[in-house]
């Protein structure tokens, strides 16, 4: 995979798909940090004379324009970062993005509308979706791949336009290929995965996966309800997967006769109602009341989870252990962020709700070895996908 030293920048039109898919709340950014870890790749372009043009998407506007999806205020946060102007354009390969394009000089840096204004971007008819890609390689001379976030979509941005121009891989991406290579290729042991979020259904292959290749998983957040109920168990209101019941128990089993170690909760924190106003208290993760729903993990867990933690050298954690949004409900989290931290271990944050966790709660993002911008990217890897946008890099 070429990377952006290999590419000669200078003078040249440099399209750069990031990823920018920040959270906004009235328009607001409330976590940056998918914009501060485009920056790197961003500014060694710059420095190299580049004329840049950074694509990205931001939500699911489904192939419409939405000014409630629109990248206008992640255009004027990029530019305060950079310390620099970044110039807008209002749609993303029409008459405002050409025109915005050819006004760059070099070294300067401008961002086009959310792709995913454009149903091409999408698209999975073959013929739309190269279209809309060509329409986008139209506006460049060589193409960067740096939103790692977005890599496991075959989408237009990621997938196809790097076929229709030089390609290079962004600093990002290169470093999250080489973390995700630490975790599957050159392991330190013990390996102590930390799986969380709501859903088991979410996390199916990568558990299948690690049954092979961690030597423990710990398991916590509303996914843990169906592992506690396949274990014969009352969970009360809780979030419940019924229909993977069968896949649950077959998971237990294989890890027990593979000699994995599967962690589960002995104690929840339980509420009356999904609120933090709701009477809650912590209950044994065995005797759920049936009018309540666990909504963290309680204090024995944490304390055992990172007893578990303690001894691991290599450590890979996805999703909280509760609804860490809610003050009540946020310890099983912090008990967990905490452990990575005290174990010394090479420890990567999976994305998603569990970076924005370490940010909320407080951490020092320095204090892990690696915060990774994509969740789903990063799951698929370890399931040993194949990722469209790595792949079409590699080529």
């Amino acid at each position: 995979m070429r990377t952006i030293d290999d590419l000669d920048v200078a003078g040249r039109r440099v399209l750069v798909r990031a990823d920018l898919n920040v959270p906004l709340d009235g328009g607001a950014i409330t976590d940056d940090g998918r914009i501060r870890a485009s920056l790197p790749t961003i500014e060694t372009l710059r420095a190299g004379g580049a004329r840049v043009i950074v694509c990205a998407h931001l939500g699911r506007p489904k192939g419409k324009a939405n000014p409630e999806f629109s990248l206008a205020p992640v255009a004027a946060r990029l530019g305060e970062l950079l310390g620099a102007d970044v110039a807008f354009a209002s749609d993303v390969v029409g008459d405002s993005a050409r025109a915005t394009v050819d006004a760059l000089a070099d070294g300067d840096v401008a961002l086009l509308e959310n792709l995913r204004f454009e149903p091409g971007e999408t698209s999975k008819d073959d013929a739309e979706r190269g279209a809309f890609a060509d329409r986008l390689a139209a506006l460049a001379d060589l193409y960067v791949g740096d939103g790692f976030g977005a890599v496991h979509r075959r989408h237009a941005s990621v997938y196809d336009v790097p076929g229709r121009l030089p390609h290079a891989a962004g600093g990002l991406i290169a470093t999250e290929v080489g973390v995700l290579k630490r975790l599957t290729e050159h392991v330190e042991r013990p390996y102590a995965v930390v799986l969380g979020g709501s859903k088991v259904s979410d996390k199916l292959g990568v558990i299948d996966n690690l049954l092979g290749k961690a030597d423990r998983i710990l398991i916590g957040g509303g996914m843990v309800f169906t592992f506690l109920r396949a274990q014969g168990h009352e969970v009360g209101t809780s979030l419940l997967e019924e229909d993977q019941l069968d896949t649950v128990r077959d998971y237990l089993r294989r890890a027990e006769d593979t000699g994995v170690e599967f962690v589960l909760p002995v104690d929840v924190v339980a509420a009356t109602a999904f609120s933090a106003d709701a009477d809650h208290g912590v209950v044994a993760a065995d005797a759920i009341p049936s009018d309540r729903m666990g909504l963290d993990i309680g204090p024995e867990s944490g304390e055992l989870f990172a007893a578990r933690l303690a001894d691991a050298r290599t450590v890979f954690w996805n999703g909280p252990m509760g609804v860490f949004e809610m003050k009540p409900y946020e310890h099983g989290t912090r008990a967990v962020a905490q452990g990575l931290i005290d174990s010394g271990a090479f420890t990567v944050v999976g994305g998603g709700d569990s970076a924005a966790a370490v940010r909320r709660l407080g951490f020092d993002e320095a204090a892990f070895s690696h915060i990774s911008t994509g969740g789903g990217a990063s799951l698929e890897y370890l399931e040993g996908k194949t990722l469209p946008g790595l792949q079409a890099l590699e080529d």
